[in-house]
Order: C-alpha cells, then structure tokens, then sequence
C-alpha cells in the first residue's frame, strides 16, 4: 500500500490543479444527470400535463433513493480516503465490502417500498385517479428495479475516493446517454417499439442505471487497484464496520429526506391552498403549483448539479488532508471551493433572472403555456434569489461530513428546510397568493447561513485546528 499513498495525487498535486482535476469531471457527470432528469420531465411534460404532476409528486420518493445512495456514499468515501491517506489497505478494503453490504440493504428496503406502498402513497397526494395511477407505474418500476442506482453509487463512490473522477464521469455519462436517448422511444412509441407512456420514462430510467453501475464495477476491477477488489471476498461485512459508514452518511441521508419531506411538505400546502392570483379554476391553480414547482426542482437541479460535483470532487480532499495530517492543504482546498460555488450560483441566478419564460415553456405544452408562465415566471426569480447564499452552505456541509461531523450538517439542514422552511411557506400560503409562498426560500437561506457560520467556528476550534498543520499548500 505504501508506494501507492506515496504516489497518491491529493498528497503531492497543487490544491488548486487538484481540486479542478478531481471536481471538473464531476462536474460534468452531474451536468450530463441534470440534463436527463430534465429530458426525462421534457417528454413527461409533451406527453400530458398529468404526466408532468404526477412526476412532481412523485420526486419525494425519487428523492429519498437517491438521498440513501448519496448518503451512504459520503460515509463510505470519506472513510475509504481517510484510510488511503493513513496508509491502511485493511481499512480500505473493509469499507469498501461493508459499503457494498450496505447498499444492497438500501435495495431491499425500496423494492419492498415499490412492491408495497407506491399506490397508497399516490392516492395519499391526488384525488385524480389518471395521475394517481401515471405516478403509481412510475414509482413501482423505479423502485422495485433500483439495483441499478446503488450499484451505479457504490462503484462510482470507490473511483472518486481514489482520485479516479475521470473514470466516474465515464458511467455516469454512459447511464445518462443511454437514458436520453431511450426516454422518447419509449414514452411515444418510436422506431417499433410501443408507446409507454410514463412506464416507458422509467424504464429508460433504470435501464440507464444497470448499464452505469456495470459500467462502474468493470472501471474498478480494470483500473482502481487502490481498492483490492480482487480480495474482498475474503472479507465479510460486519454490523460494526457498516455502522461506520451510516455514522457518517446517515447525517446526508436524513438532510436529503428532509428535502423530500420539505417538498411532500410543500406540494400538500399548494395541493389544499386557496389560490386567488390565477383565473383558473381551484383545482387547475392547484395542480399546476404542484407542477411548477417539480419543474423549479428540475431546472435548479441544472444549476446546483455542478456545484455537487464541485463538492464530490472536494471531499475526498478534505478526509485525505485530514487522514493525512495537512490542514493548510485542507483549508486551500475550502475557500477554492467556496470561490468557485459561488461563481456557479452566481451564473445560475442570472440565467433565472434573465430567461424564466424560455425555461419554463420546455415543460409546456399548448394547453398549459399560458398559465404555466403566468404562475412559474414569478417563482423561478424568487426562488432563485437565494442561490448565491446557498454556495456556502453547500460546501460547509459537505466539509463537516467530509471531517466525520456528519449530525452537524443534518441540524443545520433541518433548521433550514424543516424548522423555518416550511412554517414561513405555509404563513405566506395564508395570504392566498402562491407568488408570496416562494419567498420562504429565501428567509430559510438567510437563516442557514447564519447557523453555518456558528458551526464552521465551532469546527475550527475543536476539529481543524488541532490538525497537523503538514506543508504548504
């Protein structure tokens, strides 16, 4: 192992060339999965505009699996590039099989959840039986079929620990691709194949997904020999070594869930809200806030996508640096990354600023155009207000997960989305006007950066002080 930790970029590259060689890959991967979670909805939206609702309602299902996978790949990553740079090829390859074990958990919880609850939790959100049952068809195959997704996570997780980003844009991509391109012949029926409707949006879907995650396991066994792949069938996972890495990625599973309670929490207030600035009718008011604001969901997604990548490709910095001993390294690594998610989140404002109608109108159709920019131009320059404040944020949560710190950042995140988020959403819905109920986005940011202000001191005093402070950046 020695040789390879000597050898290891995030020790010896410059801060700045590394974390742009790490992130920039990213970046683009995460870029390119927007770009398909928006294609996806494009042709949801062509095809009916109850399609476009009940994929709004859905996301909060959606959202919790990929927040599982997400969550579980912080701990792991983190614990896989803390071990590479406390030179411990045990440690390396226990995570690595007991990150596998947990994933597979993951799978058998949402395939339950498909076989089980998708049609109860459809009715629990629309009394309209065609979108109960377009959401219902989406949700059971994208569940039940998730293996895909978690082998997809898992795999990539272990090339980005190791430095390997390039290699995890490469499945990512390919999953995207293959989802692009299958999303319109499935949905309408092209080139002999039958028109599935929303059936056929989430089979492109997990079909993108298996291909990518084996993509990813055939990257790791050619490629990644940090991680000794080829050993760990002599290892079995144990419930002490999985609970080390769900110590660190329950904290980002809980704050991704508390984004889909936040949106099941929202889409229940514009569901049962007495909407007065439109002139449509009540029930057509209510459906197209729910619409709009899954199309806010998906096109912020475009703009806040590469600053996640920004953030994966800065966490195994991070846990290196800190494994390793090299806090001037670490904290080069910070403010770089605060510059630069603040320049995205900057770019993304003005294009919401400037564009809403031109956003909007690639989920219209001809008979919701006229309302869909009515009510969702408004909510996209209001929302999108705090996206600048947002660039901390994001990067402050990440480094206290990256750090072992994990519950820090899901406190922060509950503060943010559930203790102010939603109340201040449901007192402005109180006034009858849905282009009051998007500024709660804006007061619940203001309050997050005040809290992470507080928690980046407190980990500056009890944590990155007491690192070694290793060479200079």
């Amino acid at each position: 192992m020695e040789p390879n930790a000597k050898e290891n970029k995030m020790a010896t590259m410059p801060v700045n060339k590394l974390l742009i060689s790490m992130a920039v890959p990213m970046m683009i991967s995460m870029l390119v999965q927007a770009l398909y979670n928006i294609v996806d909805s494009i042709f949801v939206a062509k095809y009916s505009a109850d399609c476009m609702t009940a994929i709004s309602l859905v996301f909060p299902i959606q959202s919790l699996m990929i927040a599982t996978g997400a969550g579980v790949g912080v701990g792991m990553n983190a614990l896989l590039s803390r071990n590479l740079g406390a030179k411990d090829q045990e440690g390396v390859d226990k995570t690595a099989v007991n990150g596998i074990a947990v994933y597979v958990c993951c799978f058998v919880i949402f395939l339950i959840v498909g076989l089980v609850f998708t049609e109860p939790f459809m009715h629990s959100q629309s009394a309209n039986e065609n979108i109960v049952k377009e959401g219902a068809v989406y949700l059971k195959i994208a569940c039940t079929l998730s293996m895909g997704i978690y082998a997809q996570f898992c795999f990539e997780r272990m090339l980005q620990s190791t430095g390997k980003t390039m290699l995890s844009m490469v499945t990512q991509i390919t999953g995207a691709v293959i989802n692009i391109i299958l999303d319109p012949i499935l949905i309408f029926g092209l080139v002999g194949f039958p028109r599935l409707g929303m059936a056929g949006a989430a089979i492109a879907t997990v079909i993108g997904q298996c291909v990518a995650g084996t993509v990813a396991v055939f990257l790791n066994l050619k490629f990644n020999k940090e991680i000794q792949l080829n050993m760990i069938r002599k290892i079995k996972p144990t419930l002490k070594e999985m609970g080390k890495i769900l110590y660190i990625g329950v904290p980002s599973i809980l704050m991704a869930s508390i984004g889909s309670v936040m949106v099941l929490a929202l889409n229940t207030i514009f569901s049962h809200m007495n909407i007065t600035d439109t002139a449509l009718p009540l029930d057509e008011a209510r459906n197209n806030a729910v619409a709009i604001f899954g199309i806010y969901f998906k096109l912020q997604s475009f703009i806040f996508m590469p600053v996640f990548g920004l953030n994966n490709g800065m966490v195994p910095i991070v846990a290196f640096c800190y494994g390793a001993g090299k806090r001037k390294r670490m904290l080069h690594t910070m403010k770089l990354s605060i510059m630069y998610a603040f320049i995205l989140l900057v770019l993304g404002l003005i294009i919401f600023q400037v564009i809403p109608d031109k956003l909007l109108m690639l989920f219209a159709n001809d008979e919701n155009a006229e309302h869909i920019l009515q009510m969702g131009v408004p909510a996209l320059r209001t929302i999108s207000l705090h996206f600048p404040i947002a660039s901390f944020c994001i990067i402050c949560l990440s480094v206290f997960q990256a750090l072992g710190k994990g519950f820090l950042s899901m406190a922060v995140s509950f503060a943010r989305q559930l203790i102010v988020l939603v109340p201040v959403a449901f007192l402005l819905s109180l006034t009858q006007k849905v282009s009051n109920v998007w500024f709660a986005f804006v007061a619940a940011e203001a309050i997050s950066i005040t809290l992470c202000v507080i928690a980046l001191r407190y980990m500056h005093k009890t944590v990155i002080s007491k690192i070694p402070e290793g060479e200079s950046a």
